[in-house]
């Protein structure tokens, strides 16, 4: 009996870890406009990774692209508040860290990227930052929440606080859109 709980259990796992290598293939639309999203998520190393739109203009291509890391979910809204669609694909890193990779839409006509910024290149926002980050999209504001650590690299644990961040979408230089931070706050966690 013992053995048939192993073989199972070993199946199960095997299972599981099977479910992680999946391909990425979703589509997700705002009305009749969006972006078809799918990635092989072979290895965490090479992945071909393909955004389409649906619903725009015929000049919009696809785009097609190599990724050293898996997609593991995405989400559309309108983050500069134009009346279009824009995305944000959620990619996980060989790290382990989660990272954004974002597309907007230039009115429904081609696809632009959406710079998110390295949080390391802000000292007020990067401090105590060892990743575990987290996002949620709601309508239009990114929230991103992570644990803070202590400056003493030798703590392995974090502090009973995280850090909160929110970011709009605004045009940049030359009509180019990046993420912006505009709100930070620390909550205490038990």
């Amino acid at each position: 009996m013992y053995k048939f709980f192993s073989i199972v259990f070993l199946f199960l796992t095997i299972g599981a870890i099977g479910q992680d290598l999946k391909k990425y293939d979703s589509t997700l639309k705002i009305g009749k406009v969006g972006f078809r999203v799918s990635c092989t998520n072979k290895s965490l190393s090479q992945n071909s990774l393909n955004i389409k739109p649906i619903g725009f203009k015929s000049e919009a291509r696809e785009v097609n692209l190599e990724l050293k890391a898996r997609v593991i979910s995405a989400e559309i809204d309108d983050l500069n508040q134009d009346g279009f669609a824009d995305l944000i694909i959620y990619i996980l890193e060989p790290s382990g860290k989660i990272n954004l990779f974002c597309v907007g839409s230039k009115n429904d006509e081609m696809m632009q990227p959406i710079y998110f910024p390295d949080i390391s290149n802000d000292f007020k926002l990067s401090k105590g930052y060892r990743g575990g980050d987290e996002y949620k999209l709601v309508e239009g504001i990114l929230f991103r929440k992570f644990p803070i650590y202590d400056a003493d690299t030798t703590i392995k644990v974090p502090t009973k606080k995280v850090r909160q961040i929110m970011y709009r979408v605004i045009d940049g230089e030359r009509g180019i859109l990046n993420f912006k931070a505009f709100k930070d706050f620390e909550l205490s966690v038990n």
